[in-house]
């Protein structure tokens, strides 16, 4: 979750320092070579986050932010920390992203009559479900929604079933509304690579939540593991404090069939380890790290979900599942062990699908042209 307000002078603020400094670094090194500066604004830093940022060549300024559950007093406290930084800032315009920032700078910015733009990059734990305390939540939530973009200058999609919805809940209308390719990735840096000659192995890189399906994957690498015992199935991804977290002790009891190896700040080593990139996700906006094993030249087995079935040409790069079910997705994998011939020639496909549509200079050239920057 994170937002930057861009001016001459600009600022930048969000609730994952790491996740935004990474994600986002590329559109800000865009933005700064037209003339903009950047003032990051998050969370406390860790080290490694201010030496990137240092690099970066942003400024940063902390804000209190708790993007996990409602909190009437910690989201007013979250909403006044906005509304002194855009008094202290003057942005000329803003752009923000997560459900909490896309609300509350939402708000803040219309409070102080400065241009904004939101950034929806998934739905999110609260449009999930259909207990009636997700029900209640999702109203509560579209009903923010309404008021933070009421006056936005133009909300931006990254897939078509995230904005249908947004449309047809009256939360924002249509003629607000763009659809951009995702994050977009640095082809370079997330180069092609040739498979590795080993025998075939499984990664899926998350945060440790359920919406991810993870269990999905735990259960179908058990169904595979007894038939194949050689094949391998990694885990990368940090915990989480979501309400959706899974436990970390349920995540070490999988190890018989699955190797967790925790968070990284740098997946290409993983990706590259690896033959085919797993993402059983209930949803998604448009899922990154898809797009990197895409582009490092890995085929996909993903859900046929929002977000999710955008990187699947399917039978070309990869194969869609049914969301929830670990019994097909098991099947695509072995489907992949027993034609392991193909997976190097459905990497190549994933790997064209990103240069012609997922390049992060041509995403950023979209956005750019939304914000109105030159």
């Amino acid at each position: 979750v994170s937002a930057f307000l861009l001016n001459r002078s600009s600022d930048l603020f969000g609730t994952v320092p790491n996740d935004l400094l990474n994600f986002r670094a590329d559109l800000i090194q865009d933005i700064k070579k037209r003339g903009y500066e950047v003032i990051a604004s998050s969370s406390s830093l860790n080290s490694d986050s201010i030496i990137h940022m240092n690099k970066l060549g942003i400024e940063y300024e902390s804000i209190y932010l708790n993007r996990h559950g409602l909190s009437l007093l910690g989201d007013l406290r979250t909403l006044t920390n906005l509304l002194k930084l855009l008094q202290k800032q003057k942005p000329n315009l803003v752009l923000a992203h997560g459900i909490k920032l896309v609300i509350w700078g939402g708000i803040s910015s219309r409070i102080k009559k400065i241009p904004f733009f939101a950034l929806i990059t998934g739905l999110g734990f609260a449009f999930q479900g259909k207990s009636f305390k997700r029900k209640l939540l999702t109203k509560f939530v579209s009903f923010l929604y309404r008021i933070a973009l009421k006056n936005s200058k133009a909300v931006i999609f990254q897939n078509i079933d995230n904005r249908n919805l947004f449309i047809e809940q009256g939360i924002v209308p249509k003629s607000k509304t763009y659809i951009v390719n995702g994050s977009g990735v640095d082809i370079n840096k997330f180069n092609f690579t040739e498979q590795p000659k080993t025998n075939v192995s499984f990664l899926l890189v998350a945060r440790l939540l359920g919406e991810k399906g993870l269990r999905e994957y735990a259960a179908a690498a058990k169904i595979v593991k007894d038939q194949f015992s050689n094949v391998e199935f990694d885990i990368v991804g940090a915990e989480d404090a979501s309400l959706d977290a899974i436990p970390i002790d349920e995540v070490k009891s999988w190890s018989k069939y699955v190797n967790y190896n925790g968070s990284t700040d740098d997946v290409r080593p993983y990706i590259k380890k690896c033959h085919v990139y797993v993402l059983p996700s209930h949803h998604e906006g448009l899922p990154r790290s898809t797009l990197e094993a895409m582009s490092i030249g890995r085929p996909i087995i993903t859900t046929n979900a929002s977000g999710c079935r955008e990187t699947v040409e399917e039978g070309k790069n990869g194969f869609m599942v049914p969301v929830g079910s670990s019994e097909e997705l098991a099947k695509k994998m072995i489907w992949f062990i027993k034609n392991k011939d193909k997976i190097q020639s459905m990497g190549k496909q994933s790997r064209l699908i990103v240069e012609n549509r997922f390049d992060v200079r041509s995403v950023n050239k979209e956005m750019m042209k939304i914000l109105g920057i030159k």
